[in-house]
């Protein structure tokens, strides 16, 4: 039976969340408690009538301000309320930021939630609540370890398959994190190395020099390849080291290699991968960067056959510098106005509006997320800090309804205000959008079962 009512910007309306908030309270009995004891009696069955049959993350690495894209405050004092103004969009009632004027126009195919939130102010780890839909383990840097907790592409491969040759799930152009230091949340954690999403680099922009190992996985360039002399290779290495003989980490080196040659030698994804095949004015509609480039190449891979594939969206050239992700402590304006807001804007409502007119937007389920949010008062340096405490994400495709908001934050946006919900409440609707019921249960590196999210189904579907 799905939510009776949502909140849209003028509406006032109770969900059936926050009866379920009220009565659990009253009885004693915590939301969440209460959750885990009807999960626990009752059988989960798979999701009726769900549509999306591949994923596109949009992640914007850095922490995006909500109080400059998708929940302005124009009421606020100065110091909160910033420079930027809020427009109307293609659904009466509902504004965003006047620096994103294209997904305006593709509002009505948005989902917009404004009162996510979770308690954790550092970038690795603000990834981890939003990729895993869990709280990081552990305090400081938390470099990836067997037991982490499986990011979402990596749990969504044991329920999607993929064609031979083709991965279950990718990264664009390159990890979250690019700067040699590995970060928990990306990757397979206690799924293993077979589960975790290879990274393809986009075929534009500066080249990624560093190379992403998680116990395995490599970057994959699919320009300039040799493919008979590494046919030939691969012959010779099948001669000199047997089946038999290989141990766990080779098998998963070869599980990887045999992957890239499949890939490398002719698979779908060698044809998605030539951008050149598209209509210049779909490429001109995405961007002449590596941004738009990713998310076309984003697009032409679910076509291929890949069931999830996540891409790091930042600015222009998208290097992975400081200065080129949504981390504005300072000169945040100027930042968001001329490099980072455009790029997201015309390559994510590109993405939109393609899908919608090549007619798979229903089965393409497109997730915007960020670490976090930026703290309500502007700092000396023009700019805003960490702040986890509310944000904004977006959903569109996939079966969800467009043109609608979930949740409020307080008029300073510094706290949600009503219908406030967590990354594990994002992580079951993804689930339940995917036809995955989130309470299906995945065996970790010592053969327990977990169910793969304790959050509960936002009413967007």
């Amino acid at each position: 039976m799905p939510h009776p009512t949502f909140q849209t910007e003028a509406g006032n309306r109770i969900s059936r969340r926050q009866v379920l908030a009220t009565s659990a309270s009253l009885g004693g009995l915590s939301l969440s408690s209460y959750l885990q004891l009807k999960s626990a009696s009752a059988e989960q069955p798979s999701p009726a009538g769900a549509k999306a049959k591949s994923c596109i993350i949009v992640y914007l690495w850095g922490g995006m301000s909500h109080l400059e894209s998708f929940d302005l405050k124009p009421k606020a004092p100065i110091e909160i309320r910033g420079e930027f103004s809020p427009i109307s969009t293609s659904v009466p009632g509902i504004q965003i930021s006047q620096h994103l004027p294209l997904l305006a126009q593709q509002t009505d195919k948005l989902a917009i939630i404004r009162s996510i939130h979770h308690d954790d102010s550092a970038h690795g780890r603000g990834m981890y609540w939003n990729l895993t839909g869990h709280r990081p383990p552990r305090a400081g840097n938390i470099p990836p370890e067997q037991s982490d907790w499986p990011s979402l592409p990596a749990m969504l491969t044991k329920f999607r398959s993929a064609p031979k040759g083709v991965p279950s799930a990718v990264r664009l152009p390159y990890p979250l994190v690019d700067n040699g230091t590995l970060q928990a949340g990306e990757y397979g954690g206690w799924l293993g190395v077979q589960s975790e999403p290879i990274v393809i680099r986009t075929p534009s922009g500066k080249a990624f020099e560093g190379v992403s190992r998680s116990l395995g996985s490599e970057v994959l360039n699919l320009n300039d390849v040799d493919v008979p002399r590494l046919t030939s290779r691969r012959n010779l290495m099948a001669m000199l080291e047997p089946p038999s003989r290989r141990t766990q980490d080779h098998r998963s080196f070869t599980y990887f290699h045999d992957l890239a040659e499949d890939i490398l030698t002719g698979s779908a994804v060698k044809e998605a991968y030539n951008l050149e095949r598209e209509a210049p004015k779909v490429r001109e509609m995405y961007g002449k960067h590596i941004g738009g480039h990713s998310l076309l190449l984003a697009r032409r891979l679910t076509e291929a056959g890949v069931p999830i594939v996540q891409v790091c969206l930042a600015a222009g050239d998208l290097n992975g510098a400081a200065g080129d992700m949504w981390d504005t402590h300072g000169d945040n304006f100027n930042r968001l106005k001329n490099q980072l807001l455009p790029v997201f804007d015309q390559s994510t409502s590109a993405l939109l509006q393609d899908l919608s007119d090549r007619g798979s937007l229903g089965e393409t389920l497109v997730v915007v997320m960020t670490d976090f949010g930026r703290t309500p008062n502007i700092n000396g340096g023009a700019g805003r800090d960490h702040y986890p405490y509310v944000y904004s994400m977006a959903m569109a495709g996939g079966g969800i309804q467009g043109g609608q908001v979930y949740g409020s934050s307080d008029d300073k946006g510094a706290f949600p205000k009503s219908l406030a919900c967590t990354p594990p409440d994002v992580h079951a609707t993804i689930f339940q959008a995917m036809g995955i019921s989130p309470r299906s249960e995945l065996r970790d590196h010592l053969n327990r079962p977990l169910p793969i999210c304790d959050g509960e189904v936002l009413p967007l579907l």
